[in-house]
């Protein structure tokens, strides 16, 4: 199912090739309710969005040109409206607040970034300075840090909590797991050892008498930098001047743990990590809701990790663990089931004898799995039975095959962050998803184990977060009332009504949204002799008619003449085509028609396309006349495809010079008239 942003939910039927008044072309075929179908041009495919939602029941066809569409919009974008208030609450007040911006950078800062043992990644420094900006601000923080495993989040949260304990302020950093815990202490520890910044965790590797005396120093305001897991959000938790807090991989914690975070959020910054943001997470950060930094660079000598997806079987098990341990690495095998676990370990000491297996799961005592976690880390044992304990986080990079039983019945973002355990170095890194049958398996499962293995090249975990909404859906944007509505209008469309919903509360200023239409008489579609694959064609239109840029429609094109070659001439229209289309967006022009001796352009009525400046330009060129109702026509007589566009991006590049002129602090003063008060204009 695709969703039409004017006719509603229907069927699409694939790609035609049709004639329209003797113009040949290629056309998405959509069916609504009664077998009624619409026809439209692939250069207009803006229009369209492939219907995703959560729920599991197929969506409603429209009836086309029916009302039922417009009335269910409306009805959505004011639940969404009502519900947003309840959502933003949080992060309104977070845009209200006000604290005193932190100290400026200076020379202690300065050193300390010195020595950082690494030389920063682009997107890694990018990430720092936008923390740093933010912090610079009176508003609170409150960004959320995406990139792999081992890209430098840490290092951007190091820097964070930094400046906060300079300017006195207490850090806090979350974290889902008690081994994570663990490392990001000894991170954090190492990074400050030579700065009066005493550094504290709180887990169950620490004992009961421990942990109350880093709770009362807390208190006191002895401990600048708190490290610790969903401890760190008892009651009886008090800091003495909490600035700031660090939150890893926040979907690893339950709706209770949540609800508490958010208490904490509207007083102090927050700085979120994940590898692979959860739908929601994602959501309010495209919407604009939060702040994004995503990190895609890999560090340098960085490899992909290899990623093989098999049926279990004993000669895939072995080959990967000897590999492993033969050229001296370690291997994490991850059996999610905690009953039975010894027998696996007698199953793999059986199937590899020269392995030195130690066992870890959540259940163990905290003395006994703090211990086969520091055998794993000095190398003492190489090869870690273990659940999915060490998800998150955790840097070994020794460790470089992962073997994961039952791969079918993780989720995406629980895959990518497994396979992110491996990697760590300059290694070449495997990971073996082991599987079911297909027919075992649900097709969600099957999906995912896809997306997994396609995308095994670096830095891709925003992207997966991506396709993780694709397979299943937003998840609770607004709440449980909220689940229907995706499913009444499909996923894209509800974010671009909650995007609405959003701006609104903000108080931004909402610019019309142009789809330009183009009637230019000629063949602009990419041949089926040319690219044989409809998918192929689907896939290019799609892109080319929602490209942002000329450098985006530039990139295509390279890509279209490296793969098929020289192109015909309706491909090269198609490509100028959607140039001009761009501009025509810009410039807030709704319709580009050709009558066989005019150019004719209309107007939207928040064109920033001057009145007077085309009332000089039509007296001094008699082809150009202007019309009352936002239009104006360019005489260019009977001219062949090739002349019609050049003609046409000719005249776009002379109201693009006059509208630039006109927004630069040099131009002349001169009130812009909107088109809409054109009215002194004669026909």
């Amino acid at each position: 199912a695709v969703v039409h942003e004017d006719y509603g939910i229907g069927i699409f039927r694939g790609l035609e090739q049709r004639e329209f008044q003797g113009i040949a072309g290629e056309v998405m075929v959509i069916e609504y309710i009664g077998e009624d179908r619409l026809y439209l041009p692939v250069e207009r495919l803006q229009v369209v969005q492939k219907y995703i939602s959560g729920a599991e029941e197929p969506p409603r066809i429209d009836k086309l040109g029916g009302r039922g569409w417009e009335k269910v919009k409306a009805r959505i974008k004011k639940s969404i409206r009502d519900m947003a208030k309840e959502l933003l609450e949080v992060y309104a007040q977070r845009r209200l607040a006000h604290r005193p911006p932190y100290s400026t950078i200076d020379e202690n800062y300065t050193a300390f970034e010195a020595t950082f043992d690494y030389e920063e990644t682009p997107d890694q420094a990018k990430a720092i300075q936008e923390v740093m900006e933010a912090m610079d601000n009176e508003m609170p923080l409150d960004r959320l840090v995406c990139g792999d495993a081992g890209y430098g989040k840490t290092e951007v949260a190091i820097r964070a909590a930094f400046r906060a304990v300079m300017d006195a302020k207490q850090v806090a950093v979350l974290v889902p797991t008690t081994i994570l815990a663990q490392q990001h202490y000894d991170t954090f520890a190492r990074r400050f050892e030579n700065y009066p910044i005493k550094v504290a965790m709180l887990s169950r590797f620490r004992s009961a008498a421990e942990q109350k005396v880093v709770k009362h120093e807390l208190a006191q305001g002895k401990v600048d930098i708190v490290i610790g897991t969903h401890k760190l959000l008892s009651k009886d938790i008090q800091f003495k001047d909490l600035g700031l807090l660090v939150i890893d991989e926040e979907q690893r914690f339950g709706v209770a743990h949540k609800e508490r975070i958010r208490k904490y959020k509207a007083n102090v910054d927050v700085l979120t990590l994940t590898a692979t943001p959860i739908p929601r997470t994602l959501n309010m950060s495209l919407t604009g809701i939060r702040d994004l930094s995503v990190i895609e660079t890999p560090p340098t000598n960085r490899q992909s990790i290899r990623t093989h997806v098999h049926r279990r079987n004993d000669d895939i098990v072995k080959e990967a663990l000897t590999r492993e341990i033969n050229r001296g690495g370690q291997v994490f095998y991850l059996s999610n089931r905690v009953r039975g676990i010894e027998r696996k370990a007698d199953y793999l000491r059986k199937l590899v004898p020269e392995i030195k297996l130690g066992i870890a799961h959540g259940q163990m005592p905290e003395k006994e799995l703090e211990k086969v976690m520091l055998d794993f880390v000095t190398g003492r044992i190489n090869t870690l039975l273990c659940t999915s304990i060490i998800e998150s986080g955790l840097d070994i990079p020794r460790a470089n095959t992962i073997v994961v039983e039952r791969a079918d019945t993780f989720g995406l973002a629980d895959l990518y962050q497994i396979r992110g355990r491996v990697g760590r170095s300059n290694m070449r890194a495997y990971a073996y998803l082991l599987t079911p049958s297909e027919t075992a398996m649900t097709p969600d499962a099957v999906k995912r184990l896809a997306v997994i293995q396609e995308h095994s090249s670096l830095g891709q975990g925003f992207r997966i977060a991506l396709r993780d909404m694709e397979i299943r859906g937003a998840g609770n944007i607004l709440g449980a009332s909220q689940s229907g509505h995706v499913a009444q209008v499909g996923y894209e469309m509800y974010l671009e009504l909650l995007e609405e919903a959003v701006q609104e509360m903000k108080g931004e200023p909402r610019r019309a949204r142009i789809n330009p239409e183009l009637m230019l008489k000629m063949e602009a579609y990419i041949p089926d002799q040319y690219t044989p694959d409809a998918q192929q064609r689907m896939n290019l239109y799609k892109r080319l008619s929602k490209a942002e840029s000329e450098a985006e429609i530039d990139g295509i094109e390279d890509e279209i003449y490296d793969l098929y070659g020289k192109a015909p001439s309706q491909v090269i229209n198609l490509i100028q085509i959607m140039r001009i289309r761009l501009t025509m967006k810009n410039l807030m022009i709704t319709k580009l028609d050709y009558n066989d001796s005019e150019l004719i352009f209309f107007f939207h009525e928040d064109s920033p396309v001057r009145p007077q400046f085309l009332a000089y330009w039509a007296q001094n060129d008699r082809r150009l006349k202007l019309f009352a109702d936002r239009k104006f026509s360019y005489r260019v007589g009977s001219i062949d495809a090739e002349q019609r566009i050049a003609q046409s991006v000719g005249i776009l590049a002379k109201l693009s010079k006059d509208v630039s002129l006109a927004e630069t602090p040099e131009a002349p003063e001169t009130p812009v008239i909107r088109l809409k008060k054109a009215g002194y204009l004669k026909n």
